[in-house]
């Protein structure tokens, strides 16, 4: 057990079971006891990749060419 400033930290491994996590029978828990669970070792599902706009036709982009004029210097 580590003692922080203002909580203690119980490490206990346990068992998945049919999606239930199973504590080890010495260790009890009061109701509605706030628990963080970590998982090691178990690949997580690949986070969602947003990829760069592309033009459907390369050859159109002198289309969006732009030309920027009157920029203030004191800028």
């Amino acid at each position: 057990m580590v003692r922080c400033e203002r909580m203690t930290i119980l490490t206990v491994e346990a068992i998945v079971e049919h999606g239930q996590i199973r504590l080890p029978a010495n260790v009890r828990l009061p109701d509605k006891a706030k628990v963080y669970v970590l998982v090691p070792g178990v690949p997580s599902e690949p986070a969602a990749r947003i990829a760069s706009p592309r033009l459907a036709h390369p050859e159109q982009a002198a289309d969006f060419a732009m030309e920027v004029s009157g920029i203030d210097a004191g800028l």
